[in-house]
């Protein structure tokens, strides 16, 4: 869906005051989130997270299943005019209890209404990835800046405590000096009629899900910006699931310090891996990012000594992401994974799609 600029401005000025002008008028209320999508993620994911949340709180749901909306706001006690469907969720402008919008919608969708929430005045946090294309992320980010609304992406491992403790033990030299990072994400999808593997809701197979994990640790594991990257795929077409989207990617990052990293995105496989090695020693966290259950190793060539985390500051890693968004709008801090980090990771995974198609090494441009 395109927009212009014209309409990104629509209004821009009398959103400044909003929802925000609210949460400092009142600084102790919960700020309201308003849930569009009621599919897996955000009905049985998200929404039961808002009982782990000191400054969020669920505030509106928006569903094209009317009888599923009804029973979800009756469920948390909200009322009928918290409820949207997708025609009339533009009317969500008029509603003061919902600071937030979370767009828990397949990845085709999220420009879309990211763009229509900010037009409404409403911050918003959109889950990954981010859009399926360069030039949606842009325009996501431009139109959350001319309605000077906050935009953050469900990064949510940024707040998942072994991941962050693998970063500060990273950054602190536990390894040494960097040169190795694996990167592994994938499960069975064994159901060819999800959204995810239909080319127009998803846009794109195994990268545009699991694979922007292992992109992401890449990132936050080195430190770094990769420079340059090598791809390849391997689907088998004649297998039903895999007939408009890839099943495994593989791909090789080169760093500026010149460390490398190996990573892949499956749908036929389980893995949840991420190891990083140095001229010390290595990390390792297997499984890495489930929502659950993650350990986290030490070691000179091996598994020595398994480490476990402090408690993070919050309860889990989803409540994390939801008050930090909160907290984000209420002091207008940047959040720590803001539109911009999608946009880095949107351009690598274009990246690597033309690295695959092509059969060779792709510079990337310094922005990323």
């Amino acid at each position: 869906m395109e927009f212009g600029r014209r309409d990104i401005l629509i209004s821009a000025a009398s959103m400044v005051v909003g929802s925000s002008a609210l949460a400092r008028a009142t600084p102790d209320r919960p700020l309201g989130y308003a849930i569009v999508g009621l599919g897996g993620y955000g009905l049985k994911v998200i929404i039961p997270q808002f009982a782990n949340c000191t400054h969020s709180r669920l505030a509106a749901v928006v569903s094209g299943d009317p009888a599923k909306a009804r029973r979800v706001a009756a469920e948390h006690g909200l009322p009928e005019r918290s409820i949207y469907s997708y025609d009339t969720f533009d009317t969500i402008r008029d509603n003061p209890d919902v600071d937030i919008v979370y767009v828990c919608l397949p990845n085709s969708m999220h420009a879309e209404y990211t763009v229509r929430a900010a037009r409404a005045g409403k911050h918003v946090l959109c889950e990954k990835p981010m859009a399926v294309s360069v030039a949606e992320c842009e325009t996501m980010i431009a139109a959350c800046r001319a309605a000077n609304r906050k935009l953050m992406i469900g990064y949510r491992c940024h707040f998942e405590p072994f991941n962050l403790e693998a970063m500060r033990l990273a950054r602190a030299g536990e390894a040494g000096k960097i040169r190795y990072v694996r990167s592994e994400h994938g499960f069975v999808q064994r159901d060819p009629s999800v959204w995810r593997l239909k080319r127009a809701l998803s846009g794109g197979g195994s990268l545009m899900d699991m694979g922007v994990y292992s992109l992401q640790a890449a990132r936050y594991m080195t430190n770094e910006e990769p420079i340059a990257v090598t791809a390849r795929e391997s689907t088998d077409r004649r297998d039903p699931r895999f007939t408009e989207v890839e099943d495994i990617i593989d791909w090789t990052l080169e760093f500026p310090s010149g460390a490398i990293a190996s990573c892949q995105s499956m749908y036929s496989a389980n893995q949840n891996h991420i190891l990083l090695m140095g001229d010390k020693g290595r990390i390792e966290l297997e499984p890495a990012t489930r929502y659950d259950g993650n350990h986290m190793w030490l070691g000179k060539d091996g598994r020595e000594r398994e480490v476990t985390p402090p408690p993070g500051p919050a309860k889990t890693q989803f409540a994390g992401q939801l008050d930090h968004m909160a907290q984000s709008v209420r002091t207008g801090r940047e959040p720590i994974v803001s539109g911009k980090e999608g946009l880095r990771d949107m351009r690598i995974v274009e990246a690597i799609y033309r690295s695959a198609r092509e059969g060779r090494t792709i510079r990337l441009d310094r922005r990323t």
